[in-house]
């Protein structure tokens, strides 16, 4: 019966090493593809995997250096979208502006819809198409959603009301969407993960 247990306790130990090794691997694969993706100055897919390379196991040093190749990215691919949005901006609706509904609902509006983003504050205005008076609204800091340090998402950032929304710019930097991704309430952050609300915004002249 002893070397029975014996035996069950070898055999654990050596599929718990085995599955270690496996993870290891795994980890050191993610990390050296993130390590050639930063050369190649891909931050974004960099980043990506140097999140996947921290999560799989933090404490050891792949890990280590990985969380802190993420706190990096974020920073410089912060200060790029930010470099991208700042400015006056007009919401177009809550459909791609190419789109036959998108273009009725945007031109019978009594309104526009504006904001500007500076490096620290969104302003939102109201724009009477009439009279064209320009009304002030609200004022919101630009505070960026980072609850996880090693996640991959660098260009969300919440709201006073505690909704957090993911800013995606084009190519051209003439088109931004926003897509509310979660909210953070009492019970603490709860995902939008279906009919998520969006807003697109088109660069004002």
């Amino acid at each position: 019966m002893k070397n029975y247990l014996i035996l069950i306790i070898l055999l654990f130990s050596i599929k718990i090493a085995a599955q270690n090794d496996a993870k290891a691997k795994f980890q050191k694969n993610k990390y050296e593809l993130a390590v050639s993706y930063y050369k190649k100055s891909d931050f974004v897919n960099a980043l990506d995997q140097f999140s996947i390379a921290s999560k799989i196991r933090p404490e050891n040093e792949i890990g280590q250096e990985s969380i802190k190749k993420v706190d990096t990215l974020k920073e410089i691919l912060r200060k790029e979208i930010l470099e991208k949005v700042n400015g006056t901006w007009l919401m177009t609706g809550d459909k791609p502006s190419w789109t036959v509904n998108a273009n009725d609902s945007f031109k019978n509006k009594p309104v526009d819809e504006l904001i500007e983003i500076g490096d620290n504050k969104i302003l939102f205005y109201e724009v009477d198409r009439k009279t064209k008076v320009k009304k002030f609204m609200k004022a919101e800091e630009l505070v960026y959603y980072n609850m996880d340090k090693n996640d991959s998402l660098y260009s969300a950032f919440i709201l006073s009301d505690g909704t957090i929304w993911n800013c995606t710019v084009d190519e051209k930097s003439k088109v931004l969407h926003v897509i509310n991704i979660a909210k953070k309430g009492e019970k603490g952050v709860e995902k939008i993960t279906e009919n998520n609300e969006e807003v697109f915004y088109k660069k004002a002249l």
